[in-house]
C-alpha cells in the first residue's frame, strides 16, 4: 500500500472512532422504527439543515439538524417508501403503496402535500428517487400480474404548484419482479440505476428514446436487492447490499473494455467478516467518501451496535465500531460528507447525531422500544432463516 493512501486511510479510520454522540432525540409521543433518513442540501440564512425522518407509522418527521427538535410531522400516510429532499430547495419526497410519490414542503406547517405524481392504475410504489436537477422522478413498482415497472415524471416546477402530475412514461421489460432500489447518479440527470428482487442492477440512460436502447448494462447480484448507489471518481461504479447480506461492486468505466466488471463479489458478509471484539449481523448500507475516494460498508449487531468496513477489491475490512448509541437493530442512516457527521435511526425509536471530536452528552442508554407487529408493511427484512440454513450444508 502506498504511503499516502495508508495515511489516508489513518486519518478516516481515526475521524470515523473519533465519531461520539452529540444529540439525541426526545423520546416521541408513539414509538416508531425510524426507516430512513435525509438532511436537505440548503442552508438558509439563521435556520440551519433540517432532517426527514420516514417512520414506521406512516409519518415523515421533520427535524432541526442541530437540536434534533421535532419542527413538524406529516402524519397519516400509511405505506410510504423513501425519503428524499430535493437538491435545490426544501421539498421532501415519498413514495407511497397507494400508487403515488408524494411532495411536501418542510418549512410549512400543512400536513397536505404540495405535488402528487401519480401513477398507473394498480401500481405500488415501493422506491423511488429525484434526480440531480430536481427535473425527473422515478418510482419502482412492486410486481402485479407480471409487470415491475419503472414510472417516471416531470418534476419541474410549474405555476400550478398544487397540481397532481401524471407519468410521461414507464420502463416494462428489464425487471421480472419488484423493483425495490431506485437511484440517479449524483451529478449526471440521465444516469439512474435499478435494483430488484430478481436480482438483477439496472443502469439507464433515460436521454435516449427507448427503454432497450436506454439500458446501459445490467449487473447480476443473484439474489433479492436491499440497497444500491453509485460510488468511485467521476461515480462510474455500483455497489449493491442483497437481503440476505451479499455485498457487489461493479466499475461501470470497465463496460468497453476487456477488463471484468466486477470488482468484489461476497455471497454473505457475515460469513467473512472479522470483527473485533463485536459481530455482524446485517448490513446497512454503503458510504462513498469522495474527499478520499473510499467506499465504505454500514453494518451493525442487533445490540445497536454500528459497524464501519472498508472496500477494496480484495475484500471488507472492519475499521470500527460505534457503541452505546443505539438499544436496538440500526434501520437507517445518513452521512454528511461537509461537516463529518452521521445521522442514525433505530427500532429504538432514537434519531442521533454523532460528531467527530465531540464531547459526549451525558446520556442513559434508552431501553429498546421495538414497535408491536402492527409494523409489519413493507420494511427491510435481514434474512436470518438463509443464513442459518447456509451454516447447517
Amino acid at each position: 500500500m502506498p504511503v499516502d493512501v495508508a495515511v489516508d486511510m489513518e486519518k478516516i479510520e481515526e475521524q470515523f472512532a473519533n465519531l461520539h454522540i452529540i444529540r439525541r432525540s426526545s423520546e416521541p409521543k408513539e414509538p416508531t422504527y425510524l426507516l430512513g433518513i435525509d438532511t436537505s442540501k440548503t442552508v438558509q440564512a439563521e435556520k440551519g439543515n433540517l432532517v426527514a425522518v420516514l417512520c414506521s407509522n406512516g409519518s415523515i418527521r421533520i427535524y432541526d439538524k442541530e437540536t434534533l427538535r421535532v419542527l413538524r410531522e406529516f402524519s397519516g400516510y400509511p405505506g410510504l417508501n423513501g425519503v428524499k429532499f430535493a437538491n435545490s430547495c426544501d421539498s421532501v419526497y415519498s413514495a407511497s403503496t397507494d400508487g403515488t410519490v408524494k411532495c411536501w414542503d418542510a418549512r410549512l406547517a400543512s400536513e397536505k402535500p404540495v405535488q402528487l405524481f401519480k401513477g398507473y392504475p394498480s401500481n405500488i410504489f415501493i422506491s423511488f428517487d429525484v434526480n440531480s436537477k430536481d427535473h425527473v422522478i422515478c418510482a419502482g413498482t412492486e410486481k402485479v400480474d407480471d409487470d415491475a415497472l419503472l414510472i417516471f415524471w416531470d418534476a419541474r416546477s410549474t405555476s400550478q404548484d398544487l397540481s397532481t402530475r401524471d407519468p410521461l412514461g414507464a420502463y416494462s421489460e428489464t425487471h421480472s419482479d419488484d423493483v425495490t432500489q431506485v437511484r440517479f447518479h449524483p451529478s449526471n440527470p440521465n444516469m439512474v440505476v435499478s435494483g430488484s428482487t430478481d436480482g438483477l442492477v439496472n443502469v439507464f440512460d433515460i436521454s435516449a428514446d427507448n427503454e432497450e436502447d436506454a439500458l446501459v448494462a445490467t449487473c447480476n447480484s443473484v439474489s433479492s436487492v436491499s440497497c444500491i448507489g453509485w460510488c468511485g471518481r467521476d461515480y462510474k461504479q455500483i455497489y449493491c447490499i442483497t437481503h440476505d447480506e451479499g455485498f457487489y461492486w461493479w466499475n461501470l468505466n470497465h463496460l468497453d473494455t476487456d477488463e471484468p466488471i466486477t470488482h468484489l463479489t461476497i455471497q454473505d458478509v457475515r460469513e467473512i467478516a472479522h470483527m473485533k471484539e463485536c459481530h455482524l449481523d446485517y448490513l446497512l448500507g454503503g458510504l462513498y467518501h469522495e474527499k478520499m475516494d473510499k467506499l465504505f460498508v454500514i453494518g451493525g449487531s442487533n445490540t445497536g451496535r454500528i459497524h464501519l468496513m472498508s472496500c477494496s477489491t480484495v475484500g471488507l475490512t472492519h475499521m470500527t465500531s460505534l457503541p452505546g448509541g443505539h438499544a436496538a437493530t440500526v434501520r437507517s442512516f445518513c452521512w454528511n460528507m461537509h461537516d463529518d457527521s452521521l445521522l442514525t435511526g433505530g427500532e429504538d425509536a432514537q434519531l442521533l447525531l454523532w460528531k467527530p471530536g465531540a464531547v459526549e452528552k451525558t446520556f442513559s442508554k434508552k431501553d429498546s422500544m421495538k414497535v408491536a407487529s402492527s409494523v409489519q408493511r413493507r420494511v427491510r427484512i435481514h434474512s436470518h432463516d438463509s443464513y442459518r440454513r447456509r451454516k447447517k450444508q
